[in-house]
Order: C-alpha cells, then structure tokens, then sequence
C-alpha cells in the first residue's frame, strides 16, 4: 500500500516474515548482510520471502532487516550460523511446515464470510501436532471481525516444533513486530471474535 511500492500481484499465499530467536535481538552490529552469500537462495527468497514494502530495487532491505536484527543473534547456533544456513534454514521450515496446504486441506482459505478462530485454532493443532500463534488486525471502525495477519510457529533450538506459549515471549516486545499492516499493529487474535481470512488485503 506503500505509494513507492512497485508490487503489482501480492502474493496470494503465506510467506515468510522471519526466524526469530527469544528475547535477543541485534547481537552482531559488525556482521553485515551480504546479498551475494545467499545467491543460491533468490529464487526462493524472491518467492517465499518476498519484500511487499519495498520498491523492486531496495528488495533486499527486508532481508538485510531480518538478518541485523535476528539473524545475528539465531547464529550462535551452529545450525544457522552463517547467513546462507540462515536464510536456507528459514525457507527449509517454511517448506517442511507447508501452512498453505495445511489450510487449505482443513477447508480454511480466503473467503468473503467470517471464520470462527477455534476452528482454525483446533485445524492447525490437529495438522501439527502443537499450538502455533495466531495474530490479527484489530476490527477496523465499525467492523465486528478481526482479520488473520501472521501465524507463528514456534521451534526448539533443535528446530523441532513445540507450543507457542505466552512465558516465551519476551516481556518487552513480544511480537518482534517492526512491519506495521495499514496503521494497526498485529496482536494476538481473540477466540471470540469472528475471523476474517482475505484473499487480499484491501
């Protein structure tokens, strides 16, 4: 929605906003991001890690974002500690957890009528095995539904699946949230609204 913003067709699937360790961020100011070390990655990257905010020639800018801000501080772990691991690591997952199929398979996709948060709730734990977390725009002026934004998964060290439970978060911050949507921030989603799930965000 961004005036400078040259995205003619959003992507009309989930994709990724980042792979976030708990309660640290921006652990190494000296370690740049370095395009050139995940050549191998762009087709994916472009595809499943796509920057919507940004003009065609600052698209890096998400990525270089990611990497300043959590990157640094997931590469204490060997498994993620260079920037191609990282990066590669995160599109891995994204792939393994397949939450567009997940969704779709449950009969939950983009629709004009409203869904009820337990049932995509109850979807997603019967489909993996753990609660993710599910985070929402506020109902805007006068709407009644809130509308679905992000779903978190949450990993452990050894990158296996586990709960998205609220003593994780971290007290400050705790959705990590520095992309705003419109002018609202995503929040975790009440059970007792109802859900709106868009194909597009108007």
């Amino acid at each position: 929605q961004m005036s400078a913003n040259d995205c003619q067709d959003p992507p009309e699937y989930w994709t990724i906003h980042g792979l976030w360790p708990d309660k640290t961020e921006e652990c190494n100011r000296t370690w740049h991001f370095n395009v050139t070390e995940i050549k191998d990655l762009l087709l994916d990257m472009r595809r499943f890690w796509p920057d919507v905010l940004h003009s065609s020639q600052n698209r890096t800018q998400f990525w270089k974002h990611e990497w300043d801000k959590h990157g640094t501080c997931a590469a204490t772990l060997e498994v993620l500690n260079s920037q191609k691991k990282y990066f590669g690591t995160a599109l891995d997952l994204y792939k393994h957890i397949n939450l567009n199929s997940c969704l779709l398979n449950a009969g939950i996709k983009p629709s004009s009528s409203y869904y009820q948060m337990g049932a995509i709730k109850e979807a997603l734990t019967r489909f993996y095995g753990v609660t993710p977390k599910i985070q929402c725009l506020p109902p805007e002026e006068g709407e009644k539904a809130q509308t679905i934004g992000q779903i978190e998964f949450c990993f452990t060290k050894e990158l296996q699946l586990q709960n998205c439970t609220a003593e994780l978060e971290p007290e400050s911050n705790p959705l990590h949230l520095d992309l705003k949507l419109g002018t609202e921030e995503l929040s975790v989603c009440s059970d007792a609204l109802p859900t709106y799930y868009p194909a597009q965000v108007q």
